[in-house]
């Protein structure tokens, strides 16, 4: 049993192995590859992932092809969607005082006569 998508996704391979999926499926050794790791490690780490529900197999002959499945990464975006207006808003503050405090530096006061 895995744990949760984020003790899963806390392991830095895991994240790359995902980046590496984004565009399409690939296989194995291509991961191996990529990753620059034991073929071992990689399927150790793709255990995980399907465990979790984060990509899924496909068998073609004795190739294996792992592809992403977004339905656990949804989740998680709807999750941190709250959060993600939290910094949309503080940002949006910030970008409004930095803002007013340039109009009201000397600077800018000379610039304007």
């Amino acid at each position: 049993m895995t744990g949760t998508t984020f003790e899963v996704l806390a392991e830095p391979n895991r994240r790359r192995i995902l980046d590496l999926l984004r565009p399409g499926e690939r296989s194995v050794g291509d991961l191996v590859r990529q990753l620059k790791m034991s073929q071992p490690g990689v399927s150790k780490h793709l255990r995980i992932l399907r465990e979790a529900g984060l990509v899924h197999v496909r068998r073609d002959a004795q190739r294996r092809w792992y592809a992403l499945s977004p339905e656990p990464l949804a989740e998680l975006d709807e999750w941190l969607a709250p959060y993600r207006r939290f910094w949309t808003d503080r940002l949006d503050a910030l970008e409004r005082y930095l803002d007013e405090n340039d109009r009201n530096t000397p600077e800018t006061k000379e610039d304007e006569r």
